[in-house]
Parts: C-alpha cells; structure tokens; sequence
C-alpha cells in the first residue's frame, strides 16, 4: 500500500503553486474587483489550462481524480512549474514509471570510490539521504558518521536533529529548505517506501522548522552549489558540491566536496593532512 496519500498530497501541491503565482507573471485580461486570495483564481487556472472550473476544484479537494499526462502538463504549464517541480506533480499523478525503493541500500563496489576521491570530501547517499559510505575527509569535515546509530546516518536528520551540526552551516536556512525540497521530490517518486515515509514522520514530529518548511510543498533536486560552513577547528569555509548518479545504481548519488576560494582550500588540505592515518588504515 503506498505510504504517500497522492490524492490529498496532489491538491495541496495545486493549491499552494496556485496561491505563490503572481497573477501578473500570466497572460491573462485584466479583470475588476479586488483579490480576496492570494495567487491566482481557480477559474484562471481552468482559463489557461483549458480544463474546467469544476475539474480543477475537484482536483483540490482531493476526490481522487486520475488526470491524464495532458492534462497534468497543462496545469504544469499554468502554473509555471519548474523541472523539478513538473516530475513530481506528474509522481503524484503516477503519470511516470514509479521508481521502487532499492532492495538493498549497500554501497557495494561505490565505496571504494568514495574512498578513491579522497583527498576531496565525498559520500554515497542513497533516494532517502541515508549515508551509505563515506571517506575520512568528508568525516572530518562533518562528523565522524561511523560512531552514529545506523538509523542516524541521514543528512536530513542530522541538519535538522544533530546537536553538533546546529552551527555547522553558515547559511542553516538554505541549506535546510534544499535539503527538504529534495526529500520531498523522493517522496514522491517513491510512495510505497515505508523507510522514508517513516523518516518524515519522525522528523517532522521532532522538528518543528522541518514541519513548517515541508509544509510549504517546496520541490527541487539540487545537482549542484555552494554550501558555507563552519568548521571546528579550521573555521569558517565555503565548498563547492557536485552529485552524480551511477548509470548502474540510479537510486544512489555520489556527492563531492571542492573548495570554493582560496581560503578554503587551505582549510581542506589541513583537514586532509589530519586524514592521511585514516586513509592508510582504510587502503
């Protein structure tokens, strides 16, 4: 059974896209009357996605309506949605090949790779965010992953739940809103994962600031930025990252480190030279 109530879920993300529109980026006739409601109107909705106003009322109050692929690309494209935001509406939909949850989440021959960047700070995350594997580096930079509870091993938990990485971001708000607009695009894609159902449950009912951001149906998959962190002993520093995905385990994602200055590197290299023990061990 899924553990994500598509339908419910499918007209809260309509309605909260359709409020946060500005009825001024559309190409709509100027109408009278003053704006009771943020965003646009039902009916201007129905207007540029040429469906009727009854459909689209229905579709928000979740009475378990089944668009069509044209019909859903329609809303995404009166709505203005981005990429992102588009793929999970049509999850929502299932109007795209449901991705099941990998049936292990070991990181198999990836690990050594991870171990291979170093020095360079890298892990393997899984669809949920669980840390599969990781390098001395990336510990040292963060947290040493390998003394935590298995079940703690996840960057959304740890952002949000750890005592240690309350200060670690520079920038907490954005990192976390990315984090969570990224979980949230798993979600979708993956609605009989009871892991990662269980995982929202749980931080939501730990965090209140998760609760509130999960809450505004943000959607984006996040390939790539700029995280500024702050570094116990090495001090405040800014890292580049990139993801990629395996061709042979697309649910998996393998998360790189650069320094963005200067300055950073410095912080990076005294870091790695801390890790040269580490990795003679691991090798």
């Amino acid at each position: 059974m899924s553990m994500v109530d598509q339908s419910r879920e499918l007209a809260a993300f309509l309605r909260t896209r359709r409020e946060r529109l500005d009825p001024a980026e559309v190409a709509l006739p100027a109408r009278r009357g003053h704006r009771r409601t943020p965003g646009l109107r039902r009916e201007e909705v129905a207007e540029l996605a040429g469906v009727s106003v009854d459909y689209v009322v229905r579709l928000e109050q979740g009475r378990g309506l089944r668009p069509s692929a044209s019909v859903l690309e329609a809303l995404a494209q009166a709505l203005r949605l981005n990429e992102d935001e588009r793929a999970y509406l049509f999850d929502l939909a299932r109007q795209r090949p449901t991705r099941q949850a990998p049936s292990s989440d070991e990181a198999g021959p990836l690990a050594r790779l991870v171990h291979d960047l170093s020095p360079l700070p890298a892990m393997l995350l899984n669809h949920r965010s669980d840390i599969l594997a990781w390098n001395p580096e990336i510990a040292a930079l963060m947290l040493d992953f390998g003394v935590l509870p298995p079940e703690q091993r996840n960057s959304v938990w740890l952002c949000l739940l750890h005592p240690r990485m309350s200060t670690f971001y520079r920038d907490r708000e954005k990192i976390v809103r990315e984090g969570i607009a990224d979980l949230r695009a798993s979600w979708a894609a993956h609605p009989d994962d009871k892991i990662l159902a269980e995982l929202v449950e749980e931080i939501t009912s730990h965090s209140a600031e998760f609760a509130r951001l999960w809450d505004e149906r943000d959607v984006k998959v996040y390939g790539r930025g700029r995280k500024r962190l702050l570094h116990a002993t090495e001090g405040p520093l800014s890292v580049d990252f990139e993801v990629l995905t395996p061709l042979q385990a697309p649910g998996q994602r393998l998360v790189i480190y650069r320094a963005a200055d200067a300055a950073s590197q410095q912080a990076l290299d005294a870091i790695a030279r801390d890790c040269v023990p580490a990795r003679i061990r691991a090798s």
